[in-house]
């Protein structure tokens, strides 16, 4: 049985015509940089998390550039964070001329670890971004408090977290700002690159809105140096199609995880990176955590079982951050964990005749 890691002509076909529809209200307006359709997706948006303000851009990356830059992170400011995740995060910092500094995770939600955070920050600290890694939030409340105590911005790193919750709160709402991503592959994608930051501060959101514009405030009238980050018109459109069918794909996507926990319970050398108690994780990623990788990963290709690892190498351990000064073993539940980490195939269309073929397969593999 092949099994794909992600499906996204699966999804596509579910909503063809809604698609099409959409795409036909955007050529007849020829509103294709930013505009209306952007508007109401971020109206949309906003409503989704629970937020004041939503803001469409072009990129995740630039979702997480620019509140850092909103808020005045530059040169000689330092920025917290954690090393297993997209390089996004730390790109983001780097480009606000600040420095990434990294703290470890805990291992087992491999989230930031709240009490990593004090010895890490310094006076030159100015934020504090938590990644809510795999579909589920970091652990919020101390890492708020630790924040407030120190009067610290927190930008949540929300790329893969769409609709997870908090305690009852949306994952993106309970800092300063949220950040998201809408790449293709992530549970609300467009259609191309798109991103976006939900906030409740309205001079950040009208800082924020300049910044993506080439610092207009109004055509031609520049109030600051900004950069071109908005949102096509056309991911605007797609997304408001795509965002009304999201609680109805998260479901699904619990299911499939709750069906896996149900197979692979019990099974020797096959640790799951599980849903905390304090929240509601919505399962961007399905991760198990092996020894011997790679190899697992081997045999379930021959399978024509599709996997991926999310992420091999630590941020601290990639050429691009050598700068930094971190050696092997700065952070070992993170490098642990980077090492371990198999990420099953996971999307809503997902069969129960897939999930249980894949925790056979996978149980066998590592059996053996």
């Amino acid at each position: 049985m092949k099994v794909p890691f992600l499906d996204l002509k699966g999804q596509y076909e579910s909503i063809r015509w809604d698609i099409a529809a959409a795409i036909q209200q955007v050529l007849d307006k020829t509103a294709f940089a930013g505009g209306p359709f952007v508007a109401q997706f971020e109206e949309e948006f906003a409503a989704f998390c629970g937020t004041k303000k939503s803001i469409g851009v072009a990129s995740g990356t630039e979702a997480l550039w620019f509140p850092l830059l909103a808020l005045g992170v530059g040169p000689g400011d330092e920025v917290i964070t954690v090393p297993d995740t997209f390089i996004a995060t730390a790109e983001a910092i780097t480009y606000c001329g600040a420095k990434p500094v990294f703290v470890d995770v805990d291992p087992g939600t491999c989230n930031m670890d709240p009490a990593k955070i004090e010895a890490a920050i310094t006076p030159k600290t100015k934020a504090i971004i938590p990644v809510h890694l795999f579909g589920q939030t970091a652990d919020m409340d101390p890492i708020l408090a630790i924040a407030d105590k120190h009067k610290l911005f927190v930008i949540e790193d929300t790329c893969q977290a769409h609709g997870a919750e908090y305690k009852g709160r949306k994952a993106g709402t309970m800092g300063i700002a949220g950040a998201f991503s809408f790449y293709p592959g992530k549970n609300l994608g467009a259609y191309g690159e798109a991103g976006g930051i939900v906030t409740n501060d309205e001079a950040l959101d009208k800082k924020m809105r300049m910044l993506r514009d080439h610092g207009q405030e109004k055509k031609y009238y520049h109030g600051c140096i900004g950069w071109n980050g908005r949102m096509d018109g056309l991911q605007g459109a797609i997304l408001s199609v795509k965002l009304k069918r999201l609680p109805v794909w998260t479901e699904a996507r619990r299911a499939h995880a709750k069906a896996y926990d149900a197979a692979l319970a019990g099974a020797a050398g096959i640790n799951v990176v599980k849903e905390a108690s304090y929240g509601k994780h919505v399962y961007h990623l399905y991760v198990v955590r092996v020894k011997d990788r790679d190899a697992v990963i081997d045999a379930l290709g021959k399978k024509e079982i599709s996997c991926g690892i999310h992420y091999p190498v630590p941020l601290h351990l990639q050429d691009a951050y050598k700068s930094l000064g971190y050696a092997k073993g700065a952070f070992p539940a993170a490098e642990k964990a980077a090492s371990e980490f198999v990420s099953l195939p996971m999307f809503p269309e997902l069969t129960d005749e897939q999930i249980a073929f894949v925790a056979q397969e996978l149980k066998a593999v590592v059996k053996a």
